[in-house]
């Protein structure tokens, strides 16, 4: 039987997920980043081997994530792509039907169109963090509750009150002022979802035809107050996968497996066990004035990039990157 390694590194959390050759999901990882991806893939590896209990061959790995890169080359990947790619795969496997997929994660949110099991239009966030992951975390730290209890304590509120959730500056010193004034925090935490979702609806799915069945993932879909938010402006329900929170490894796994590689990349599950770090400098060789990164395994220069005339670079064979 085969298997197949997917790595999902986003800017706030690493998933990683090990797909038999059946697609059964044999283990899975999801980790905080805290702004050190690699030690963060280390440990992902790590969890994923005692999950399994033993080392067993992988005959495939791929990468997607803002930090797909550098993961590929910390790994020995054999397949790169985007996160759209990734994420769309996952539901088409899931859900053939489906016709929109929203994505809320750490430090953006996207919609993705599918018609017939293809993508047809996509966007996402590139610019406030508003109603994404992260800024619903710093809210549950500032309000001294856990973000496992954010969303069930909007379903006790009242009288959701009304925040300005176009910014992520403007919704907190509303919600400062909320509370000062005397509002409940149950009050005030449904009204910040009830903000953040309309803020997705009107900023990132503005001109998208957004047509059920609907598929809601990400690490923010186990957000009650999320969930019922989108519900009640959507007025339809929502498709929340099993695996909601690393579909987008769970893709990357289903496309290296389509690529059938003749023979894995793959570093081994001793990775955590080595020494994996990175350094740059700035080459002043020509008027480019690259910024160039070398990634290093045991002391040893095993990738590097940012040099736009590859002076540097040592490519790594076997690698197909995406977009």
């Amino acid at each position: 039987m085969s298997n197949y390694l997917g790595i999902d590194v986003g800017s706030i959390t690493t998933k990683l997920v090990v797909l038999s050759g059946d697609d059964q999901v044999l283990a899975k990882s999801y980790i905080r980043n805290s702004g050190r991806p690699i030690e963060a893939i280390q440990q992902g590896v790590d969890e994923i081997l005692a999950q399994l209990g033993e080392t067993i061959p992988i005959d495939g790995v791929a990468t997607t994530g803002s930090a797909r890169h550098l993961a590929a080359y910390l790994v020995g990947a054999d397949l790169v792509k985007n996160e759209i790619t990734a994420h769309a795969v996952s539901v088409i496997d899931f859900l053939s039907e489906a016709k929109t997929v929203i994505e809320i994660g750490g430090q953006d949110s996207k919609v993705i169109v599918l018609r017939n099991g293809v993508v047809v239009d996509f966007a996402m966030n590139t610019v406030c963090a508003a109603g994404t992951g992260s800024f619903l975390d710093q809210q549950a730290t500032r309000l001294g509750i856990s973000i496992e209890a954010f969303g069930d304590l909007a379903l006790k509120a009242n009288h959701p009150v009304r925040i300005a959730g176009r910014c992520t500056v403007f919704a907190e010193t509303d919600m400062i002022h909320k509370q000062q004034i005397g509002h409940s925090v149950e009050d005030i935490v449904a009204g910040l979802c009830d903000s953040l979702v309309k803020n997705y609806l009107n900023n990132v799915c503005r001109g998208k035809e957004i047509l059920s069945p609907i598929v809601f993932q990400g690490g923010v879909a186990a957000n009650r107050g999320i969930q019922r938010a989108l519900k009640r402006e959507l007025e339809v329900s929502l498709v929340i996968p099993e695996h909601f929170d690393v579909m987008g490894a769970i893709g990357a796994a289903k496309l290296v497996k389509k690529a059938k590689p003749s023979k894995t990349q793959f570093r081994g599950f001793d990775l955590p066990r080595k020494s994996c770090s990175t350094r740059g400098f700035d080459c002043e060789e020509c008027g480019n004035q690259c910024e160039v990164i070398q990634l290093l395994v045991d002391h040893e220069v095993v990738a590097c990039w940012g040099d736009l005339c590859e002076r540097y670079r040592q490519k790594m064979n076997g690698i197909a990157h995406g977009a």
